[in-house]
């Protein structure tokens, strides 16, 4: 019998590889006639069409149309690359918004149903208002003092401690690394740090996981100030980062207010001082990562731009540095269960968990929002949460 060969268009295979950010070294192991089928000189069959496209995260589907669909990000961009908006999202980043979107969705449907209260406080900052003002409205609905977070053993503690209160605001906070549970798809800091999706019932932030913990939590801050600002969109949020945009650089700026504020950090810096020694300093007073000190600094006018961008480099270098040391004396593996807490947060899964086994959300459908398989992980992920015995 002779092989069966579909007619697809080779702009749709080189549009599908590199909307999934892949190179064709990346597939020749698994796909040896990919140049060719890309140049139009062979035809693939359409198993090989349809793992092909598995392998890039489209739907073979995709692959018959004339021309590439115009994929455009969901929600309001805010990140800038040389003063431009980043126009291509990645299958990863797309992918990564729409479940957490129909996450949102799920739990807005689950809080309706339970009759709960729209969240006062989504939308009650003006953007541009009073930076100082913004940023103690955001401390005071979140609980965050400084002395709460000087409790805190490390700032890796008040990170966690930071994302607790903020879910106990009502925020739906997820921080994953990879799409879904697939580690093979690792989230790219290059191309987004965080997202936020506004919502009266449901408001939710990302972080992308893969990025420094040392940045995760201005991202978290970041964030949250465009939940309190009701302006959801796609940030690459960083201390380092200088914004050309107004109000990504007045949610930065609100940002470092929230995690330090301004009034106490000039009375604890000491500009005098070297600042390899007030940055660990710092850092441990206010609980935050030396990068979020760096940036303050800055603010106050202890560094010039330039010095500023300097030292935050060889911060970052030093802190991957340690970084690379201590997953290399760390086993590999983890905890499934506290991971996936992490991945959709615990608010998120304890609602979602406790639905389904009342019976009001089928397990199809808890399956697919949590991305698991076996009934026997999601009753053992319960009973990690506590709510299944």
């Amino acid at each position: 019998m002779p092989v069966v060969r579909v007619d697809v268009s080779p702009t749709m295979l080189r549009w599908a590889r590199a909307r999934a950010r892949l190179e064709r070294e990346d597939l020749a192991k698994a796909f040896p006639k990919l140049a060719e089928w890309e140049q139009g000189k062979v035809k693939p069959t359409f198993k090989q069409l349809e793992a092909f496209a598995h392998r890039v995260h489209v739907p073979v589907g995709y692959l018959f149309l004339p021309t590439p669909p115009d994929e455009r990000l969901p929600i309001p961009d805010y990140r800038t690359v040389r003063n431009a908006g980043v126009e291509q999202p990645s299958a990863d980043l797309l992918d990564t918004i729409y479940a957490c979107q129909n996450r949102q969705g799920w739990y807005r449907d689950f809080a309706e149903l339970n009759g709960d209260e729209s969240l006062d406080f989504v939308g009650s900052i003006a953007v541009q208002s009073d930076v100082v003002r913004a940023g103690r409205l955001i401390r005071d609905a979140l609980k965050l003092t400084v002395e709460a977070r000087q409790a805190a053993k490390t700032w890796e503690d008040a990170l966690r401690q930071m994302v607790a209160q903020a879910e106990e605001l009502g925020v739906l906070v997820m921080r994953n690394g990879v799409v879904g549970n697939n580690t093979h798809r690792k989230l790219n800091p290059d191309e987004f740090r965080g997202f936020a999706l506004t919502d009266p019932l449901a408001p939710l932030v990302f972080i992308n996981a893969a990025d420094s913990k040392s940045a995760q939590m201005f991202t978290l801050a970041h964030e949250l100030v465009h939940l309190f600002t009701n302006r959801e969109g796609v940030s690459d949020a960083s201390p380092r980062h200088m914004p050309t945009g107004a109000v990504e650089q007045w949610c930065n700026n609100v940002a470092a207010e929230v995690l330090v504020p301004r009034q106490e950090f000039v009375g604890a810096y000491r500009q005098s001082a070297d600042l390899q020694d007030e940055l660990p300093r710092l850092a441990r007073v206010f609980k935050v990562s030396t990068l979020v000190i760096l940036r303050r600094v800055y603010d106050v006018g202890g560094l010039s731009r330039e010095a500023f961008g300097k030292a935050y480099g060889a911060e970052v270098a030093r802190l991957q540095a340690l970084a690379k040391n201590r997953q290399a004396n760390t086993e590999a593996g983890g905890d499934f269960h506290l991971t996936e807490a992490v991945r959709v947060g615990r608010r998120f899964a304890k609602a979602l968990v406790s639905s389904t086994l009342e019976g009001r959300t089928l397990y199809r459908d808890a399956f697919k929002l949590l991305d698991i398989k076996k009934v026997e992980t999601f009753t053992e992920f319960g009973i990690s949460l506590g709510v299944a015995i």
